[in-house]
């Protein structure tokens, strides 16, 4: 149905990193979401109160908060490609991951309320009166359910959204408590055991256990989280396509929202070629880049000294020094300066999180190393934080 629909409604419907395109989405996704959580609404209220459970009744107005939850979905993507203002001149992106985090929170208000109703039926138990018309309003229910989690998660994969993730995952847990009301209502025929309000506790719990992983998930991005290994494979390819390209370090990719990346870096060039033509290809590099990711691009041109051999030997023996501490140290950077006592080394090492060392404790036994092989000489070293996974 939604495909039929995204055909129908979305002009450019393959472009998923189409801010508006990406925004057609989640509209569609949501007032579809709206539509079928209403009806499930009214179908559990009535058969809920007919057959006196709670737990029914429960996941009816669990319902109601899904249809929120949409609501505030949709809110988020219009918000989120508001045009950028001078208050936020790198847009509004990021709202459609606190649209995410809303809808986790009324996961969490959901299940505590549900929490709190089942402890006092447990107390205060109710009889339930067994429907067969109730068991297969239910069923129904697990199937709508069951499509629901099914194209939110498509979806999700398609336009790289928190959001539409998290509807997801609340959708599969309605799967799961829906379930467990059948479950209860059934027993409730062969026993006066107050199984409904066990019901309602399992599926409350269950609910608050999603709704905990779902902000998780949203508030990663809103925290910061490096890129896929992919994407910076790709930067890497784009970018060392280019003549003259020896390498990139300082790599940073700053995120303000689906599809609305910035990207900066440092692009190692010979230092014996004209800089002039060298800038060149550095514009055309942003550009390229620019264009095939969809972000914008930001580099720095680092010339290098490529015919230096003694240099060459000075980054060797930094390499085996750092490899010896840890495996996943690097260096760049690296020059040096003649001195008449001594030979300064300058370069920079990419300390990673792993290394249990602090930054003086390691720049010590670099030192160490170093002046094991390269007499009268004095290491200045700047640590720098891996921002991406360049192994």
């Amino acid at each position: 149905m939604i495909n039929l629909l995204s055909r129908i409604f979305i002009k450019n419907r393959t472009d998923y990193s189409n801010p508006f395109v990406r925004q057609q989405y989640g509209t569609l996704c949501g007032v579809f979401g709206i539509f079928l959580n209403v009806v499930l609404f009214g179908l559990k209220l009535i058969f809920g109160i007919l057959a006196s459970s709670v737990a029914m009744i429960a996941d009816a107005f669990n319902n109601i908060s899904d249809a929120a939850a949409s609501l505030v979905s949709i809110l988020g993507f219009k918000l989120s490609c508001k045009k950028p203002d001078i208050e936020h001149p790198f847009g509004h992106g990021r709202l459609e991951y606190i649209s995410g985090l809303i809808i986790s929170f009324l996961i969490l208000f959901m299940g505590l309320e549900l929490l709190k109703s089942s402890f006092e039926g447990l107390f205060n138990p109710s009889p339930v009166n067994f429907s067969l018309f109730s068991i297969i309003i239910l069923i129904f229910s697990i199937l709508i359910k069951f499509y629901m989690y099914f194209y939110n998660s498509r979806i999700a994969k398609k336009i790289d959204s928190v959001s539409m993730k998290a509807t997801a995952q609340d959708s599969f847990a309605d799967m799961i408590s829906t379930f467990v009301v059948i479950v209860s209502i059934v027993c409730s025929k062969f026993t006066t055991f107050p199984t409904d309000a066990l019901a309602g506790i399992f599926v409350a719990l269950f609910i608050l256990y999603t709704g905990i992983e779902s902000a998780k998930e949203t508030i990663k991005p809103l925290l910061g989280t490096p890129p896929s290994k992919e994407f910076v494979n790709q930067i890497e390819e784009e970018v060392c396509k280019f003549p003259h390209v020896v390498g990139i370090h300082d790599l940073i990719v700053h995120d303000y929202g689906p599809g609305r990346r910035m990207i900066s870096l440092h692009v190692e060039v010979p230092g014996d070629k004209d800089i002039f033509e060298m800038h060149d290809i550095i514009d055309n590099i942003e550009v390229s880049v620019a264009q095939k990711l969809n972000c914008s691009v930001i580099i720095h041109m680092d010339p290098i000294d490529t015919k230096n051999e003694r240099l060459s030997e000075i980054k060797d023996v930094i390499h085996a020094g750092l490899q010896k501490i840890n495996p996943n140290l690097t260096s760049h950077d690296v020059r040096i300066v003649p001195g008449p006592t001594h030979t300064n080394i300058i370069f920079d090492v990419v300390k990673s999180f792993d290394c249990k060392l602090c930054d003086e404790d390691l720049k010590s036994e670099i030192q160490k190393y170093v002046q094991t092989y390269i007499k009268k000489s004095n290491c200045v070293i700047t640590i720098d934080t891996p921002y991406v996974d360049m192994e």
